[in-house]
């Protein structure tokens, strides 16, 4: 029933579209009624009911949209995966999960592989696809933890990281910003993002104030020695101080105060769209896809690593680059680093540090050679 894995289904012109399978579409709002609900043996009331609501409002917000958003998609893909071979993605099954993953890290045809961190993001989402329908799959189990394991000794190579934006690289991608709102709001993106070690979507999803919106990632107080963030991370909420810098030009306080006095940002999203004449702030909070898109112009306009190609270049520099920039610049003790980034642990903070620390402490001397 699941032979010819690699085998793909081609359709005549004239075929109509398939429909989505059942088990194929994004149903989370579904699968939430179905798991969230009063116990058969309760009579409902509009009290109870409203908490029903409320219940299947606060599970909704369990995982960021962001990320059910992929977790759909790697649903998605896995039961139309089961459906082109004749199999059902539910219940679950460990003996078929393990199928799926090794089809992933070794294709046949055209389809590329998956790295190993890819097919373990496909695991996680998977998880949660059957967790949202009832359904508990276990990573453990030996059909799947030894194909995985098989996979990472065989495919696994060291992880691409992204280039630094290191301060000399900043100073010169802000220069070739223009003088108006946009450029205004864009060097704040820039400065905070570098010194506060933010991801993107943490920048963009930044209030004025507590409470703004309901959607609010954060807000920001301005201070006489800088800026306190109050940002909702990955682990919770934490607190980013953002010290003043040593000039205006690069003061990433003062570019965020500028921008929000001269857009007038008094009340809701922090960093917003601008009008097509670049002279009026809209209430449209910028997505972070804005960021990345940002980043790329700015070190493609600031010539940044000309000795590559552009398309070299530009896969070198993503948001991580501001993070990784400030771990890699900042000659302070490293715990002070990994409290700014919001990191669990040194060893990944030091995932960060491209030029940090390397030799610093000679081993081989003091150990008398």
């Amino acid at each position: 029933m699941l032979g010819g894995m690699t085998e793909t289904h081609q359709k005549s012109p004239s075929e109509p579209p398939e429909r989505p399978d059942r088990h194929e579409r994004d149903d989370s709002a579904d699968t939430e009624r179905d798991t969230i609900a009063l116990p058969s043996h309760v009579a409902g009331s509009s009290t109870l009911d409203r908490l029903v609501e409320t219940a299947r409002d606060y599970a909704r917000q369990a995982a960021s949209e962001n990320t059910r958003s992929a977790y759909a998609k790697d649903w998605a893909h896995f039961a139309r995966w089961c459906r082109m071979r004749g199999a059902d993605p539910l219940p679950a099954s460990p003996q078929l999960i393990g199928l799926y993953i090794a089809d992933l890290a070794a294709p046949g045809g055209n389809a590329p592989a998956l790295s190993v961190s890819s097919i373990e993001r496909r695991l996680s989402g998977l998880t949660w696809g059957y967790a949202q329908r009832g359904e508990r799959l276990d990573r453990k189990d030996r059909h799947i933890a030894s194909v995985l394991a098989g996979i990472r000794r065989k495919h696994a190579r060291p992880p691409a990281q992204k280039e630094p934006i290191l301060p000399e690289d900043l100073r010169d991608m802000l220069a070739t910003l223009p003088h108006d709102l946009r450029g205004l709001r864009d060097r704040a993106i820039l400065l905070i993002g570098f010194a506060g070690g933010l991801r993107r979507s943490e920048i963009v999803s930044l209030d004025h104030g507590k409470d703004d919106t309901p959607g609010s990632g954060g807000w920001v107080d301005i201070m006489h020695d800088g800026a306190l963030i109050t940002l909702r991370g990955k682990t919770g909420w934490r607190e980013v101080e953002i010290a003043r810098g040593s000039s205006d030009q690069t003061c990433p306080v003062h570019a965020l105060s500028q921008w929000m006095h001269y857009a007038r940002i008094d009340f809701g999203p922090l960093f917003v769209a601008v009008s097509r004449n670049g002279r009026k702030a809209t209430g449209e909070r910028l997505s972070d896809k804005h960021v990345a898109r940002l980043i790329k112009q700015t070190v493609e306009e600031a010539g940044l690593r000309p000795e590559l190609s552009k398309a070299e270049r530009l896969a070198l520099y993503s948001g991580h680059s501001l993070r990784a920039g400030l771990a890699s610049s900042a000659e302070v003790d490293e715990r002070y680093v990994q409290k700014q980034l919001g990191h669990a642990s040194a060893e990944m903070t030091r995932r960060y540090q491209r030029r940090r620390d390397r030799f610093r402490v000679n081993l081989t001397k003091a150990a008398g050679l």
